[in-house]
């Protein structure tokens, strides 16, 4: 008897340690369908549950005063390619003065293909791959800043006429005030957190738009962090020759150095009052994230001494060129056209052709 108590024991210790393990592992499965509990509200799709990872899900975030959490869910099917899921909190709570502070937070995901017109795409592209974004980990076509993503999916969920579908996630967090709005943490955990909400949707988006792949997609490898921090004392933006600033013009501005990498780099110089754009700056080399310039860089250089094909608009300008026989690059300049100059273009340009081993792109650029 003492031995089958032992072994009842032993038994019993295994299994508490098996659900402890599964336990400890919770916050590792709230973007997957291994959950090992029922009961708990789910999200997007089936992709995200209660309770299960970030703050904006769990309990504590229900905790204040007339606090609730409602969501709604437009569906994407093979018929209707496009959805939409929205998770949103909502609290009041009385100040210090006695004054009424609503805290509102709201996360949205979208599925669908990228905006057809050009100007509309090229402004979407640069706000979730340019300023602060960092490449989703695994090599998986798309990037974050830890409160916006994006991410196109396989070239088995194209629209019919062949543009790129993509999942995107954006947060919005605030706390208003009867005289003001403050922003706030919309609770997302940090970039890691964000591309594991991404990716989890995106499946389960895939999976009811029937065209997900053999293989889920898998967000498991750590992010990389951006290079450096905001730098608001400079002559030259982002190290790169050619964006220099005087004295008295760059007082007012700050850059941000983004992604630098083989398939994506960005630059971003801001005014500091009220944060205002000065110009983005973006070089795309990955080919699905390529594909969403398809249709978008004309069928021309865009002007006398430039390479590939290329749009000057008002507020963007946009060229594509091969590079040396390998898949091609893009660079894109975002900016009020009163701040931007052809010259920052010509030299963000180049300089990001040279790093990555492709001839000049703008006139006036050497291989050297």
């Amino acid at each position: 008897m003492k031995q089958l108590m032992g072994g009842a024991r032993r038994r019993a210790v295994l299994v508490g340690g098996a659900v402890a393990v599964l336990v400890a592992a919770g916050v590792g499965t709230w973007a997957t369908d291994t959950w090992p509990f029922d009961g708990k509200d789910t999200y997007c799709w089936g992709a995200w549950k209660e309770d299960s990872g970030p703050d904006f899900l769990s309990g504590d975030a229900l905790d204040e005063d007339n606090a609730s959490r409602t969501s709604k869910e437009t569906v994407p099917t093979p018929g209707r390619q496009r959805g939409r899921c929205t998770v949103a909190l909502h609290s009041e709570r009385v100040s210090s003065d006695g004054g009424k502070v609503v805290e509102e937070t709201e996360i949205t995901v979208t599925y669908g293909p990228a905006p057809e017109g050009a100007a509309k795409r090229m402004e979407w592209i640069g706000g979730y791959l340019g300023d602060r974004a960092m490449p989703l980990p695994d090599g998986l076509p798309g990037a974050t800043d830890g409160r916006h993503a994006l991410l196109v999916l396989p070239k088995g969920c194209d629209t019919e006429h062949g543009r790129p579908t993509a999942v995107t996630l954006d947060s919005m967090a605030r706390s208003v005030y009867s005289d003001s709005t403050m922003p706030g943490d919309a609770g997302l955990g940090g970039s890691q957190s964000v591309a594991r909400l991404l990716v989890a949707a995106a499946n389960h988006a895939m999976e009811k738009a029937g065209c997900a792949p053999a293989k889920p997609l898998e967000a498991v490898s750590p992010m990389p962090t951006l290079p450096e921090d905001d730098e608001d004392f400079f002559t030259r933006a982002c190290r790169i020759r050619g964006l220099e600033f005087d004295k008295n013009e760059s007082r007012d501005l700050e850059y941000q150095v983004g992604a630098v990498t083989r398939d994506l780099q960005s630059c971003s110089v801001r005014t500091q009052a009220g944060e205002g754009r000065y110009f983005d700056a973006l070089m795309v080399a990955q080919p699905r994230l390529s594909a969403l310039f398809d249709g978008a860089t004309g069928s021309k250089a865009p002007a006398r001494g430039w390479r590939g094909t290329g749009v000057f608009a008002d507020d963007y300008k946009v060229v594509r060129a091969d590079c040396a026989g390998q898949r091609p690059l893009t660079v894109l300049m975002l900016a009020p056209s009163l701040h931007e100059t052809t010259p920052y273009f010509a030299a963000f340009a180049n300089a990001v052709a040279r790093r990555v081993g492709c001839a000049p792109v703008a006139p006036g650029g050497s291989s050297r």
